[in-house]
């Protein structure tokens, strides 16, 4: 058994050392504590910086892989339409044909009954007749005064003045027997005939109807369509004019037919925009061989376009649109914001062409956030199917 001095010293290094040892425990926990303070501060100042930077997410400025196609009212015409109007007047004797008949060319169509010019032509024969008698009469007598010229019984004025006269009354017998040529072809007009094959569209005129000369008086008789091959008229906005060429293939739909297309080819431009609706009319003929297309109809036509080689395609939500005009936000080197001026050269409703302002391959902030400025840092989302490759990872990892 030790005395109790040793127990006493023994007793005090224990405390010592016990002392040393919480001292050691309570700096270690404070040393902790305040490294453990200082990176939460750092991550905490790390995270409020980052939530100053706006999340962006960033779509590619990419060409149109295919092209876009321009759907258009079209009316449709027939290729060759006759308002047939009459060149004589009268009253209708008979007709031949009616609305919806095929006709050839030179076919009757209808005849004129015209008294007037049935006297006007017996007249015309009369006065013909009378100017041949005169001429016959004048030519006589003008050599009998030549053949008396050689006695002297009279004298070379007066031969000269029988002759005239001769000569005068000959052309008065042309001028007479153009008389009667005119009425005579007048006459063939009371026979109204088809110009062209085709089909009778319209029947204006009916048995007994007062017939009244030309155009301008008179109302038309009857019309006369060739449908075999049909006109469609489309006008195109100024801005897609220049891409529709001659030759191009349109697809053309009609309410009687749904579900039908027909194919359409571009013949001719009228080369000249419409001041009143800022188009130009474009003309398209469609074979109508089997007749199921109608002229005077309307139509839907649709026109393929190719892509454009420096056209751009991008969200229409990524336009900014303010006082500095039309922009784009994109991102450039670490990540900061520069708005580039854009144009559209075309708008297909989710999604913009653009004309100019971009390259491709730019990266393109979609729906950039109120208050972006050029210089400004982001951050980029990521991106769903990165984000999935993520999380697949950090769960093989657990």
């Amino acid at each position: 058994m030790l005395p109790d001095n040793t127990q006493t010293t023994i007793s005090r290094r224990g405390l010592r050392r016990a002392g040393w040892i919480g001292a050691v425990v309570v700096i270690v926990v404070v040393v902790s504590g305040v490294a453990t303070r200082a990176n939460d501060a750092r991550d905490l100042r790390k995270w409020t910086d980052a939530q100053t930077e706006p999340t962006v997410s960033i779509v590619p400025a990419a060409p149109s892989e295919n092209g876009s196609s321009l759907d258009l009212p079209g009316r449709l015409e027939a290729y060759s339409r006759a308002p047939i109007y009459a060149r004589v007047s009268g009253y209708l004797k008979s007709w031949k044909v009616d609305i919806g008949t095929p006709v050839k060319a030179g076919q009757l169509l209808a005849e004129i009954e015209t008294p007037d010019l049935d006297q006007q032509l017996l007249q015309a024969k009369a006065d013909l007749a009378t100017a041949q008698a005169n001429a016959t009469l004048a030519g006589t007598t003008a050599k009998r005064w030549q053949s008396m010229l050689a006695s002297d019984s009279v004298s070379r004025q007066e031969v000269d003045e029988k002759t005239g006269d001769f000569a005068a009354k000959q052309a008065i017998v042309k001028a007479a027997q153009a008389n009667v040529d005119r009425v005579e072809a007048l006459k063939g007009f009371t026979r109204i005939t088809s110009p062209f094959d085709g089909v009778v569209t319209a029947r204006e005129t009916d048995v007994g109807a007062l017939i009244n000369v030309g155009s301008a008086a008179g109302q038309e008789l009857f019309v006369v369509s060739d449908m075999r091959k049909l006109r469609v008229y489309v006008r195109v906005p100024q801005n897609y004019a220049p891409s529709i060429k001659p030759g191009d293939i349109a697809q053309l739909t009609v309410p009687e037919h749904p579900g039908q297309t027909f194919k359409a080819r571009v013949e001719a431009s009228a080369g000249a925009v419409s001041a009143e609706s800022g188009t130009t009319l474009i003309q398209l003929a469609v074979d109508n061989a089997d007749g199921k297309l109608m002229p005077g109809g309307y139509a839907s036509v649709r026109l393929d376009r190719p892509a454009s080689a420096t056209a751009l395609r991008v969200p229409a939500s990524a336009l900014v649109f303010d006082d500095s005009g039309l922009r784009v936000a994109t991102l450039i080197a670490d990540d900061k914001v520069l708005f580039k001026p854009v144009t559209i050269l075309r708008d297909y409703g989710k999604t913009v062409e653009l004309g100019s302002g971009l390259s491709a391959g730019d990266r393109v902030i979609e729906s950039p956030p109120d208050g972006l400025a050029n210089g400004d840092k982001v951050q980029i989302a990521k991106q769903p199917e990165v984000a999935k490759a993520q999380g697949r990872s950090n769960e093989k990892k657990a």
